[in-house]
């Protein structure tokens, strides 16, 4: 059974209430005073300090003190431990009505004055310190909710960005195709609605492998429209890799990267090669192209796909080592690594 956090600081106090009573009936006792009286004596005190403790815990909670008015705390405290000794003393005084046992509690006046303050002194700072981690706990929530909204926003920004930045190039495309091929530019118009009705399906931050590829296989067909025979990929998947969870629209910006940097400034066939592999926990995905150095130097852009893929994994992952790239001698390598 699970309790809650206000029910164990109950179940702790009335524990610690029964220790004390407990505690002053036998000190009471031990005094030679009558069972009765010990025990009456001991039940009282606690209900009082119970209620005047209910009290200040109920002011600390509303009026949270600082430095500047801790002696105000203070002063407060001590006269509800007056309050608290008083009213003890008065019930008994008037449930005995012993003279003896009058002149006990009147001895025992300042005893039992120190104790109470003592206690609600201890009622208070408790108090106050669950009160502040409380309010802690609450600011750090509220902070982690802003960042959250501030992330999601930054990624929804960043897929919102990706259709635009491909929607440029391919619309570029299609009025080149409608002077030279209006049939091949009305294929890359039908193809381009398919494809952007697709993305905007996807709404969840993760897709399947399987659902990302029949995605990307809709964006290579656009892009074999534009290039023709000069465009080659190879895909190769192992069958446990196509149920692997991976952010949505992750593929198409490596690829686009790599037809970008493979295909422009050659009339050459280019192979572009995706390979997706699952090692342990993770899932790696490698694209290969060829890569000009002379040719590469000359393109604007440092290429917004793997930038914003970069921010994106970082944001989801909270890790930079996510995505790397390489060049072996003609042959450009990005690498990613996503966790599952």
């Amino acid at each position: 059974m699970n309790l809650s956090i206000r029910t164990k600081v109950i179940i702790g106090y009335l524990l610690w209430s029964l220790l004390w009573t407990a505690e002053q009936t036998y000190l009471l006792y031990a005094q030679n005073y009558s069972l009765q009286f010990a025990l009456t004596d001991a039940v009282l005190t606690q209900f009082f300090l119970a209620c005047f403790g209910y009290v200040v815990h109920t002011l600390m909670k509303f009026y949270q003190p600082g430095s500047r008015n801790a002696l105000f705390v203070i002063g407060w405290n001590v006269l509800l431990a007056w309050a608290t000794t008083s009213c003890q003393q008065y019930s008994i005084d008037y449930l005995f009505d012993d003279l003896a046992y009058t002149t006990f509690l009147q001895e025992t006046f300042i005893v039992r004055l120190s104790f109470n303050l003592l206690m609600l002194m201890l009622i208070a700072l408790l108090t106050w310190f669950w009160a502040y981690v409380n309010d802690k706990n609450e600011t750090e929530n509220r902070k982690k909710a802003s960042e959250e909204l501030a992330r999601q926003a930054e990624l929804s920004n960043l897929r919102m960005q990706l259709q635009p930045h491909f929607l440029f190039n391919s619309l570029n495309s299609i009025q080149a195709l409608v002077l030279l091929d209006t049939d091949k530019a009305q294929k890359m118009v039908q193809q381009l609605s398919d494809f952007l009705r697709g993305t905007m399906r996807k709404d969840n931050q993760f897709v399947l492998v399987e659902e990302e590829l029949k995605l990307l296989s809709l964006y290579l067909d656009i892009e074999k429209v534009r290039f023709g025979h000069r465009l080659i990929t190879k895909i190769a998947t192992e069958p446990e890799t196509l149920q692997c969870k991976i952010p949505s629209l992750l593929l198409q910006p490596i690829v686009e990267n790599a037809i970008k940097f493979g295909l422009y400034g050659t009339l050459a066939e280019t192979t572009i090669q995706l390979t997706i592999i699952k090692k342990e926990n993770d899932l790696w995905i490698e694209t290969s192209n060829p890569f000009d150095n002379d040719s590469a130097a000359s393109m604007k852009g440092t290429g917004f796909g793997l930038s914003s893929i970069q921010r994106r994994l970082f944001l989801l992952y909270n890790r930079n080592d996510l995505l790397k790239t390489e060049q072996r001698e003609n042959t450009f390598i990005t690498s990613l690594r996503i966790p599952q």
